[in-house]
């Protein structure tokens, strides 16, 4: 589970400005507003 948590939150992506995941998500999310599923209620 350590590699998971450092995969996913800590490892910095050189292509994406050395952020790591979870940080680049949350920054889409911010610019992008929440995603809709299709089909969701």
């Amino acid at each position: 589970m350590e590699w998971v948590d450092w995969y996913n939150n800590r490892r910095l992506q050189s292509a994406c400005g050395d952020r790591p995941p979870a940080e680049l998500e949350t920054l889409y999310r911010t610019d992008n507003g929440p995603v809709i599923l299709a089909g969701a209620s």
